[in-house]
C-alpha cells in the first residue's frame, strides 16, 4: 500500500485535483493531509517527516496539492513498478539526469496544459527528481529522512534526498506514470535582470531569493558530485552562486529549452 502525504494550504486547490484523482484508484491507499494554512511548518521538510512518520504503507508518496493522477490504475501501477525497481532510494515523476534535460510524463500549466518533459516508456535512473511527486520506500525514509537543516525552506528537499540517496548506494527513478501539475512554474520576477530578459525577447524564468538561499546550502553539502542535473537547471558545485545567476550562465545551463523571439506585431 502507499501512504500519501500532501501539505496544503489551499483546501479547494487540493480538492479538486489530488484528491478528485484519489478518488478514482482501483487499490486501497493512505491519505495524510498536512493543512498548513497558518504556516505552522516553516519548511517543506519539516512538514513532511512530520506526515512521513505517520505513514504506514510500504511506500509514502510526497505530492503537492495541485498535482492530479492521470491514471485510475495510477496507485497500481506505481506500485508494481516499484517493487521491481533496483536498489530504490527515491522515485518520482519528472528528473534530470544529465545535459539533456527533464525526462518523464509529466504535464504541467494552467489551460492549456503542456507536456514539461521528455516522455519515457519505462523507469529510468535520473540524479534528481522534481519536488512536485516523490515516492520513497517506508524503510528507507525511516532511515533518513529530509533535511529540514540544509532545506529549510520550500525548495530543493527532494533534489537532496535524491542526491543524499546516490551517495549512500541507492538509485533514484523518473516513471513512466502520465501525471499533471498545475502550477505554471515560477514567476519572471521584477527589477533590472527581468527587465534585460524581456528585451531580448527570451523565454526565461528566473527563481525567488529563498530558492537560491536553499540551493547555495545544497550545492556545498553535495559539493563532490561537481554538477547537479535540476528540472530547474544544471549547477555547478565548483562556481559562485552569484556567477551562475548572471544572465548568460543562466542560459547555457538550459541546453534543451528552446529560446523563444517575442513575436513582434
Amino acid at each position: 500500500m502507499i501512504s500519501i502525504v500532501c501539505v496544503y494550504n489551499d483546501d479547494k486547490t487540493v480538492r479538486e485535483l489530488l484528491l478528485k484523482s484519489l478518488e478514482k484508484q482501483t487499490v486501497p491507499y493512505e491519505l495524510i493531509k498536512i493543512d498548513n494554512t497558518d504556516n505552522h511548518f516553516a519548511s517543506a521538510a519539516e512538514a513532511l517527516n512530520y506526515g512521513g512518520d505517520r505513514a504506514k504503507g510500504d511506500y509514502i508518496m510526497f505530492v503537492h496539492q495541485d498535482v492530479s493522477l492521470l491514471s485510475d490504475t495510477w496507485l497500481a501501477e506505481a506500485e508494481n513498478i516499484l517493487n521491481g525497481l533496483p536498489g530504490l532510494g527515491i522515485a518520482g515523476v519528472a528528473g534530470a539526469a544529465d545535459e539533456r534535460g527533464v525526462i518523464g510524463n509529466l504535464e504541467q500549466g494552467v489551460l492549456p496544459k503542456r507536456a514539461w518533459s521528455t516522455p519515457i516508456k519505462s523507469p529510468e535512473r535520473v540524479q534528481t527528481l522534481d519536488e512536485c511527486l516523490v515516492i520513497v520506500p517506508k524503510k528507507m525514509f525511516d532511515g533518513m529522512q529530509f533535511d529540514a537543516k540544509t532545506c529549510n525552506g520550500w525548495h530543493l528537499y527532494a533534489v537532496d534526498y535524491c542526491l543524499s540517496c546516490l551517495e549512500a548506494g541507492h538509485n533514484a527513478y523518473a516513471l513512466p506514470l502520465e501525471t499533471y501539475h498545475r502550477s505554471d512554474g515560477m514567476s519572471i520576477g521584477n527589477g533590472p535582470r527581468a527587465s534585460i530578459i524581456l528585451k531580448l525577447g527570451l523565454s526565461y524564468t528566473a527563481y525567488p531569493r529563498d530558492y537560491y538561499r536553499v540551493l547555495k546550502a545544497v550545492l556545498h553539502k553535495h559539493k563532490e558530485a561537481g554538477s547537479i542535473y535540476t528540472t530547474c537547471g544544471i549547477w555547478k558545485t565548483g562556481y559562485p552562486l552569484s556567477l551562475q545567476k548572471s544572465v548568460l550562465l543562466e542560459l547555457l545551463k538550459y541546453p534543451w529549452r528552446r529560446i523563444r523571439r517575442r513575436a513582434r506585431k
